[in-house]
């Protein structure tokens, strides 16, 4: 009789422990199954090879340390991703300067916001002809881009290398040549539609090209007299990754800055970029 009772408890705690098995893998199964994975969405204008490599980057590194899918969606236009993201459409996006989404955003009523930097690209001045700017003889042309984002940017540039100075003192201000306070050499500022920047060079004594055109245009350090310093007045400049307002404070879109944010992406920088594209989030600016 007690081996009959010693039985039947054995045969008992065996059952009541597969029942406990079966029951934790079917809530493990069942927990997996229903757990939620957070997808952010960014947002790019023209990605070039070298940008869609540097978001593969900060995707693996999204996904590996804080389980976070990104994914980008690439625009043609430069008012569509902050459209997009004051809709709804995106999460994030990464394709603007503080100047570009500030006058952005007084243009449309709008409060989309900075959440993290990523890099800033310091336009230069080229010359074909003169191996610095001492050189640049009396009466020289210059040339810099005529829309007013970068013609401000241009002569805050000429400014900074010390060939003009500017009325007032305002960083964020959009300059135009008539702002010009003093210009002891007398250069001759030439305004040339952006994209042609490049292509006059061979004309004039100097110029200041944007990074887009430079590039392609093969100018590099052989060519370049003056590189914009990364200080106060290029603060605006710096590149940013951009929510919505009322998001700015989320944990899964302050992780994907932080995958943005690291030695790898600067490596990629460098690779790909060399001395051209820095990356912005630990950089000094100088007075």
């Amino acid at each position: 009789m007690r081996k009959k009772k010693q039985r039947n408890i054995i045969i008992a705690v065996v059952v009541v422990a597969l029942v406990a098995i079966v029951a934790f893998f079917s809530f493990g199964k069942k927990g997996s199954q229903t757990a939620k994975t957070t997808t952010v969405t960014v947002g790019t204008v023209g990605a070039t090879k070298a940008e869609r490599a540097i978001w593969k980057s900060v995707a693996a590194t999204a996904k590996k340390k804080y389980g976070i899918i990104v994914k980008t969606k690439n625009f043609s236009d430069y008012n569509q991703p902050n459209s997009a993201l004051k809709s709804g459409d995106l999460d994030l996006n990464a394709f603007q300067h503080y100047n570009f989404l500030n006058n952005w955003n007084k243009s449309n009523k709008s409060n989309l916001t900075a959440i993290g930097e990523t890099y800033i690209a310091p336009i230069r001045l080229y010359s074909l002809k003169y191996k610095s700017l001492k050189a640049l003889p009396k009466g020289s042309t210059i040339a810099i881009p005529n829309d007013a984002t970068n013609e401000a940017r241009a002569l805050l540039v000429l400014k900074n290398a010390g060939l003009i100075t500017l009325k007032g003192n305002s960083p964020t201000k959009l300059y135009t040549i008539a702002d010009i306070a003093k210009n002891p050499k007398n250069f001759k500022i030439k305004e040339v539609a952006t994209e042609q920047a490049a292509r006059v060079l061979k004309s004039v004594d100097a110029a200041v090209v944007n990074n887009d055109y430079a590039n392609p245009a093969g100018l590099g350090d052989k060519q370049t007299i003056y590189v914009e310093p990364i200080n106060k007045d290029s603060k605006q400049w710096i590149n940013i990754i951009v929510a919505r307002k009322k998001d700015k404070n989320k944990k899964a879109y302050k992780e994907v800055v932080k995958a943005y944010q690291t030695a790898k992406t600067k490596q990629l920088y460098k690779k790909y970029y060399g001395t051209k594209q820095v990356a912005a989030w630990d950089a000094k600016l100088s007075d």
